[in-house]
């Protein structure tokens, strides 16, 4: 669940990034993105220590899966300035 919503976090934070002008708002938006994608990892260094274990579906494959998505989706923390 913690995934789901930090996922979520970031698209929002994502789409306010390019619709603001305000930079305030735009720092503290890059610093939110850089904690909660710092969080990420952490999850998913997790999930792949759980995942060494070889089942097909269990909960360490589907923790695994949804950070590997949110990681790759949300690669945008080095080019959050290039939007």
């Amino acid at each position: 669940m913690e995934v789901y919503f930090l996922s979520n976090r970031l698209r929002n934070i994502k789409q306010s990034y390019k619709t603001t002008e305000n930079k305030a708002l735009k720092e503290r938006l890059f610093t939110e993105n850089k904690n909660i994608f710092k969080r990420v990892n952490e999850i998913y260094k997790i999930a792949v220590l759980l995942n060494k274990n070889k089942e097909k579906i269990n909960f360490s494959n589907l923790l695994f899966e949804i950070t590997k998505r949110t990681l790759n989706e949300n690669k945008f923390e080095s080019n959050l300035f290039f939007l």
